[in-house]
């Protein structure tokens, strides 16, 4: 690396597999960089996330400005992303095994922290509101009225609960009619799931750019406080059903969550400087 570039990696995050789970790009700066720069390599990359990681304060107390960019739009919360963030940390020998990091965030202030082999996310818990899912989604998400359960919505996400983990799973999207809908992202969930989940989920959001994510860090945000009086539980065991497929375990603690994950990394290399 010379002063005219800058590192990348690649990391499948909610993974212990290499190209599986949600794969996020993790570039790492010495200052912040312009945001024109940063949604230009977002849309290069053309991942779920790019994360932008930047030191903040003296080596002693060092904390890091974490700021996530879709190919269309800078969004408040990313799980999948902060963890890789996490796991390039660990690699370059920044978060020590006991240790926690602390990112800035558009959403306060998150922490990671290693268990057990896991990477361990603390995130605010965001409890979704009861309300009819918006006109024209169960439609465009090809579900029948009769296979609802439940639905109800927080400043990110509609979340509908269907019946069983079959219809999650063979759920088939019209993207150019959920673009109708008004929402920024839904997520389609229900009881049980392969190898013991308790849960399973998937999630859509064409109008940030991704039609479907892979695996969903900020979504189990809500599912844990929407799941945990139903499961009678605050430990979950979540399967997120997407080509790619990923697991997470999730943990309800009040008014936060803990998002607990693997990470791969798949390629890594160098990106020109802004």
């Amino acid at each position: 690396m010379d002063d005219q570039t800058r590192p990348i990696t690649v990391v499948d995050a909610f993974t212990t597999e290499p190209f599986r789970g949600n794969p996020a790009a993790v570039c790492f700066l010495d200052a912040e960089p312009p945001e024109d720069w940063m949604r230009a390599v977002a849309r290069e990359m053309n991942l779920s996330e790019t994360a932008y990681l930047v030191p903040v304060g003296p080596a002693a107390d060092r904390r890091w400005s974490l700021r996530w960019f879709t190919p269309e739009v800078e969004i408040d919360l990313c799980g999948h992303a902060t963890l890789a963030s996490a796991h390039v940390l660990a690699a370059l020998g920044a978060l020590a095994d006991g240790a926690t990091a602390r990112f800035d965030t558009r959403s306060g202030e998150l922490t990671a922290r290693s268990e057990d082999g896991r990477i361990v996310l603390n995130f605010p818990a965001t409890p979704a509101e009861p309300a009819d899912p918006p006109d024209g989604l169960l439609d465009a998400l090809g579900l029948k009225p009769e296979q609802v359960q439940g639905s109800g919505r927080d400043d990110a996400y509609v979340v509908v609960q269907v019946d069983a983990p079959t219809t999650v799973v063979g759920l088939d999207p019209d993207f150019g009619a959920f673009l109708d809908a008004d929402l920024r992202a839904a997520i389609v969930t229900a009881r049980g799931g392969p190898n013991g989940a308790d849960i399973t989920s998937r999630v859509f959001g064409p109008a940030v750019g991704i039609d479907e994510d892979p695996v969903t860090g900020s979504a189990h945000c809500l599912l844990a406080p929407w799941w945990a009086p139903q499961l009678g539980t605050t430990v979950i065991q979540a399967h997120q059903a997407s080509a790619r497929g990923g697991d997470l375990e999730v943990r309800l603690l009040g008014d936060r969550v803990e998002l607990l994950g693997h990470a791969v990394t798949v390629w890594q290399g160098e990106i020109l400087a802004p």
